[in-house]
């Protein structure tokens, strides 16, 4: 072994995280960059609802709006959900598995600095001549360049550097799962949250070429001319919703599967209780999987596929609500009987279920082809997908984010504001969506900036558009409780709830290496066999050792900001730009490849009693 190979140069400061590999870093970078854009989206979703907080206000005009609602459900999506997702992934999973590490943390960072880059992109819209104006999905024909502005460019552009950095994201951690576990980590021994992470990773995997094709089709009409959807030319516009909804129905499920992840933990942690029907949770989580690749076309049932499509993918969709309801009964079996603590994150849990219940029900009432032709785009549509990702996904990622936040950083946040951002973000939600159900059955169609008079849709948009402010004071208090223990919180030891899985019996925060001894899984809820067995601690797998470490790169970041120079290049066809990015990214590739990096190593006798370097 090389002689740099044993030493290492402690890094601080912004260049250390500029040039991390390590899974816990990355975590962060991904909760500060997709924190920052669930505020950009956040503050898109409250202008929407001021705008309809009346009728014919005239807050923002009819282009702004529409530059609004496309950013709005663009930047939830594709760049706040996924990135809070991959924070909790990357923080969680290999702790629960017994990894000192992702499977490629070089890799793993380049996902981070992709996304960053593509998101940043897609945002500078806003100062070069407007957003995208086309809807999150952006159906041609309306995204064509002759009935939309140049902001449709970025979202192309911006998407796709993006979503290399998802995609690659999401390999990583198939193969860290399938690979890394500790000895006597079974499939069936693992925790749902790292399941609920397979399963998502494998939907990744899956989905996201589907969007990469169609991004690559509409940037070739858009920027050189093609024409695969000018139906003028023999293109095709019902191709793109094909190649849109086979990648966006999965993503539904890419963000929400975490979630009932996040669920399962939580609520058997603070019952007291091992799982309800473990064996059945997983199966209903694989099933989940399989049936979403299944039903894209319910997004379609006003396009004219023919009855017996439309009937197909009806019957698909209701199939979805079996392993759902099981997931569902599991959740209240596991809190029956319990010892049940009503802590913040078991709050957001707790109020997940009902929540996301409504949401499953519309749902099924959305399944239904001759009741779709009177839902479809209309606010009850609105009202649905919002009860599914808001009050789904969203509850899911903040009872995570209390649940975990002393593992990730050392500190445990307010449990006093913590239930004031329950209860008001809790309560705005539904305060803000539920009337919406009652706006679309009344007529009120999306994406519209404004109504008129005396159509009976004043009082539900009014209180609507209150119940959006109220959501917004809650979930900016999650901001407040940050800042406030930062400054005088409780540092948290490594077991803060008397939890039952592997990352709590480390350190809080974690070691770089994570595990000084790889452990020993002897079953299900691994620490809570241990404690059960009357252990102090994990049983371990090996003797005290060498730990090898990957060494940190700049390479990430300087690859990703090629790819970003290259996509301004491609949108304003300045081919040196395009040249120069490009080369960019191929040297960076090639000093990759060539420069054999040993990594170093941490020696035992830099490793204390408790596992934590001296």
């Amino acid at each position: 072994m090389a002689a740099h190979a044993h030493s290492h140069k402690k890094r601080s400061g912004l260049w250390d995280y500029l040039t991390t590999v390590d899974h816990k870093k990355i975590a962060i970078l991904y909760l500060v960059a997709g924190g920052f854009f669930f505020l950009v989206g956040g503050i898109e979703a409250l202008l929407i609802r001021l705008q309809l907080m009346y009728p014919e206000n005239t807050l923002v005009g009819g282009a702004t709006f529409n530059q609004l609602i496309t950013m709005h459900g663009t930047t939830m999506i594709f760049l706040a959900a996924m990135p809070i997702i991959f924070a909790l992934m990357n923080a969680v999973i290999p702790l629960q598995i017994g990894a000192r590490d992702v499977a490629f943390p070089f890799v793993n960072s380049l996902g981070f600095w992709l996304f960053f880059f593509g998101g940043v992109l897609l945002n500078t819209s806003w100062f070069l001549g407007g957003a995208p104006d086309a809807g999150w999905t952006s159906y041609p024909t309306l995204a064509n360049p002759e009935f939309s502005g140049h902001g449709v460019d970025f979202y192309v552009v911006g998407l796709q550097i993006a979503g290399i950095g998802t995609l690659i994201g999401g390999i990583n951690f198939l193969v860290t799962i399938i690979n890394m576990r500790a000895p006597g980590m079974t499939f069936m021994r693992m925790p749902l949250f790292t399941w609920s992470s397979f399963v998502t990773s494998g939907l990744i995997l899956l989905a996201f070429p589907a969007i990469t094709v169609s991004l690559v089709l509409l940037m070739f009409d858009r920027l050189f001319g093609a024409n695969f959807f000018d139906t003028s030319a023999g293109g095709n516009v019902t191709i793109w919703e094909h190649l849109f909804w086979v990648f966006g129905h999965p993503e539904v499920y890419i963000l929400i599967l975490p979630a009932f992840g996040v669920i399962s933990e939580v609520l058997s942690t603070f019952s007291s209780k091992r799982l309800f029907g473990y064996s059945s949770m997983v199966f209903a989580t694989v099933l989940i999987g399989f049936l979403g690749f299944m039903v894209w076309a319910h997004h379609m049932f006003t396009v004219g596929l023919g009855p017996i499509a439309n009937s197909l993918f009806g019957v698909a969709t209701m199939l979805i609500a079996v392993p759902t309801g099981i997931k569902i009964f599991n959740w209240i079996m596991t809190m029956w009987g319990g010892q049940i603590r009503f802590s913040t994150a078991n709050l957001f849990a707790i109020g997940f279920i009902p929540t996301f219940v409504i949401g499953g029900m519309t749902g099924v009432m959305l399944a239904m082809p001759a009741a779709d032709f009177q839902y479809h785009d209309s606010y009850f549509v609105v009202a649905h997908f919002h009860y599914v990702i808001v009050g789904g996904l969203i509850n899911g990622l903040f009872s995570g984010l209390y649940y975990w936040w002393p593992k990730m950083f050392g500190i445990s946040l307010s449990e006093k504001v913590g239930k004031w951002n329950f209860w008001l973000f809790f309560i705005g939600f539904h305060l803000t969506f539920f009337p919406q159900h009652f706006l679309g059955l009344m007529g009120m169609p999306r994406r519209v900036f404004t109504f008129l008079h005396n159509q009976d849709l004043d009082t539900g948009n009014m209180v609507s558009s209150i119940g959006a402010i109220i959501m917004t004071v809650g979930a900016l208090l999650f901001l407040v409780n940050i800042l406030v223990t930062a400054k005088a919180g409780k540092k948290a030891p490594a077991d803060p709830w008397d939890a039952r899985t592997l990352e709590w019996s480390i350190p809080s925060p974690p070691p770089e290496y994570n595990f000084a001894q790889t452990p020993l899984v002897r079953g299900l809820d691994a620490l809570w066999v241990e404690k059960m067995a009357g252990n102090k601690g994990m049983t371990y797998a090996e003797p005290l050792g060498s730990i090898h470490m990957p060494s940190p790169s700049f390479i990430p970041f300087l690859m990703s900001l090629c790819f970003f120079v290259a996509g301004y290049g491609l949108m304003y066809h300045i081919v040196p730009v395009i040249v120069i990015g490009l080369a960019g990214v191929l040297v960076n590739m090639f000093f990759r490849s060539v420069y054999d990096d040993h990594g170093y190593h941490i020696e035992p006798d830099e490793i204390d009693e408790k596992g934590v370097k001296a």
